[in-house]
């Protein structure tokens, strides 16, 4: 794991994929549990994630459905971020169609004008930008004590970072998203296009007042032998949050933030859920300034590195919802 003058090394000892160690002894369904379980006692204070924060322009807006709950936020006057139901308080137009003008939202129906004040009995929800991502804060949803902001992870500084956002959907419950998260022992099997030589070295059976982390050692793979090796710890600092943070090898303290968001049932009613991915990148190299010039080239590859690991996660996900409600998972 120690620093290289280059960040790819290449792998002498690579064996075919039918022939990697098997984890499946270690992934042992009851450590997953518990991991789970462990997150979902963690106070998240009734604030759910709704998409980018970059996709909330000056007269842009993000509209969401949370819990059932049609949710709208966008720039209020002076660039203040507002939002509050996506149901339009005169006769129910969906407010997700109608545009924002000067940071106003006007609906598309009748012509009723919100700036984000309380009126004609439509009530603001508390909202939240942390410069990558927007909250919005469902008292009624969540049924927790309220906090006064989300719980969000460490992260890289903003000035030396290049963030990323990805968002899909699935037929699941967001704890079948973060129970794939916290299961990392598949992802040199069922990802072997981005991961190799994965080892899990530390999982802690519980938190024991310490640190309720999974550590790995894996390589990213980049093409043929060539990889960049990396160690990165994988905890969840809320309920429907896992974070990968790594903490040595190329792009140390990187993170990469998965947040699962329930949307409601589907017309079968069946759940689903959203999973919006922050990849939030940062590293001390000189070339890496050159990287955050060219964010506006690299944001779209990044996307698609992380929709084409999801399209097999999500299935992960979605697997594991329909075993569970059909009473037939495994333990």
């Amino acid at each position: 794991m120690n620093r290289r003058r280059l960040p790819l090394s290449l792998r002498r000892d690579a064996v075919p994929w039918e022939r990697q160690r098997p984890t499946w002894r270690e992934a042992r369904p009851a450590v997953i549990a518990e991991a789970l379980h462990r997150a979902q006692a963690r106070p998240s204070g009734n604030w759910y994630v709704l998409g980018a924060s970059r996709a909330v322009g000056r007269d842009g807006k993000l509209a969401r459905t949370v819990a059932g709950q049609e949710v709208v936020v966008w720039r209020g006057p002076g660039g203040r971020l507002v939002g509050g139901p996506g149901i339009c308080p005169h006769l129910g137009a969906p407010l997700r169609d109608s545009p924002v003008r000067c940071g106003t939202l006007v609906c598309h129906w009748h012509g009723l004008a919100l700036d984000g004040e309380p009126y004609a009995g439509w009530t603001p929800l508390p909202v939240h930008d942390d410069g990558v991502l927007v909250w919005v804060r469902l008292d009624a949803v969540g049924g927790e004590e309220p906090l006064a902001a989300p719980v969000v992870p460490r992260r890289p500084a903003a000035a030396r970072a290049l963030a990323a956002v990805w968002t899909g959907e699935g037929t699941c419950e967001p704890q079948d998203v973060v129970a794939n998260r916290l299961d990392p022992w598949h992802g040199a099997w069922f990802h072997p296009y981005s991961f190799v030589d994965l080892r899990v070295v530390d999982a802690p059976g519980a938190a024991d007042g310490g640190v309720d982390a999974l550590t790995v050692e894996v390589s990213f793979k980049v093409v043929g032998r060539l990889v960049v090796p990396v160690r990165a710890v994988f905890t969840a600092p809320e309920p429907r949050t896992v974070v990968m943070r790594i903490t040595e090898g190329e792009g140390e303290g990187s993170v990469v933030e998965s947040h699962a968001t329930p949307l409601g049932a589907d017309a079968l009613g069946r759940p689903r859920t959203a999973v919006v991915e922050a990849v939030i990148a940062a590293s001390d190299r000189r070339g890496f300034t050159a990287a955050r010039r060219a964010a506006p080239l690299l944001r779209p590859l990044i996307r698609t590195a992380a929709g084409r690991l999801w399209r097999d996660d999500l299935a992960y996900a979605e697997r594991r919802w329909h075993l569970r409600s059909t009473g037939r998972f495994p333990g």
